[in-house]
């Protein structure tokens, strides 16, 4: 078995939560052209306790997934995949 690729993981990820991820983008105003998956093309992952957060970006949004639920949606910023805790970026309901 192989490992998935960024694209499929990605992809994995926005179908399971499709319409969470989309209400999310539109309660925070984030939508510009719609929603395309595939503008998504970053994904940084890490766990921290018995919990795995990904983030999943395209140039202008990240979604922030704690497991495979989508948590918060923000403006993509460069300094988010570099820094010390990833998660400060957003907020949690």
């Amino acid at each position: 078995m192989t490992a998935p690729t960024v694209e499929a993981a990605t992809n994995d990820l926005m179908d399971r939560a499709w319409n969470v991820v989309y209400d999310l983008l539109a309660e925070r105003g984030l939508f510009r052209d719609g929603l395309d998956v595939e503008e998504y093309t970053g994904i940084h992952s890490w766990v921290d306790g018995l919990i795995r957060y990904t983030v999943v970006h395209s140039r202008s949004v990240a979604v922030l997934f704690q497991d495979t639920c989508p948590v918060d949606a923000v403006v993509f910023h460069h300094d988010l995949l570099g820094a010390d805790d990833p998660k400060s970026y957003f907020s949690f309901p």
